[in-house]
């Protein structure tokens, strides 16, 4: 059992590291980031009982339910109220990258306990996949909802709209991903393309997050 949770916890903390480190400035501190990892893996309880409830009510029967509501719906709306409410007004979130941090901490965290759940019921032979697709894809709705949190931020014009995006982003990118997936049998020739260009855009919102800080940087050093 030790094992199984050791190979469905591993993917979300290397992914993890590797956004936390993308940082070109100032790092987070590591206590901060662990919080808010541990908040997104509470959030599969609540995700799990609202699912239930649904299903009990006669929801998430029907396709389009099940690909824009179920989990899309549910779990990019509490991992976003939950980035909101913990951190997007604390006194760490000093930096336009910072809400890619601790947004992807948050999705990660869901994305864990989701895939140690998926393992124990489904078995570790199915880990590999996993790793590549559900909790690479977390991670990359995390980084798209965290950079729109950084804009939100810092640029208070234009705060409400970027508030917008960093929700419905992610949620319009996890509901096309579970489109592809409820293709049946050809889902890995629609999914496989998918993750490249999730890859590609989330990149580049961690490109663009570390340039827009460095140009504020240097902003502060002319005035």
């Amino acid at each position: 059992m030790i094992s199984l949770i050791a190979v469905g916890i591993a993917p979300a903390l290397a992914l993890l590291c590797f956004f936390y480190l993308k940082d070109e400035f100032e790092q987070e501190p590591i206590l901060m980031v662990i919080r808010s990892f541990i908040f997104g893996a509470l959030l599969v309880f609540p995700v799990l009982f609202i699912q239930y409830a649904l299903i009990e009510e006669g929801y998430g029967q029907q396709t389009w339910q099940q690909a824009f509501i179920y989990s899309s719906l549910i779990e990019e709306f509490l991992k976003w109220f939950i980035v909101v409410i913990t951190i997007y007004h604390h006194v760490q979130f000093n930096e336009r990258y910072d809400g890619i941090v601790y947004a992807t901490a948050v999705a990660l965290g869901f994305a864990s306990i989701e895939n140690v759940l998926y393992l124990i019921s489904n078995g570790v032979e199915t880990a590999f996949l996993r790793a590549v697709f559900p909790v690479s894809s977390h991670a990359l709705f995390g980084v798209v909802m965290g950079y729109y949190l950084g804009m939100a931020k810092f640029y208070p014009i234009k705060k409400y709209r970027y508030l917008f995006y960093s929700f419905f982003l992610p949620y319009a990118l996890h509901s096309l991903y579970n489109l592809i997936l409820l293709r049946q049998e050809v889902w890995i020739v629609y999914l496989v393309p998918f993750m490249i260009f999730l890859w590609f855009f989330a990149l580049r919102k961690v490109k663009k997050a570390n340039k827009k800080q460095f140009e504020s940087m240097n902003r502060c050093k002319v005035s």
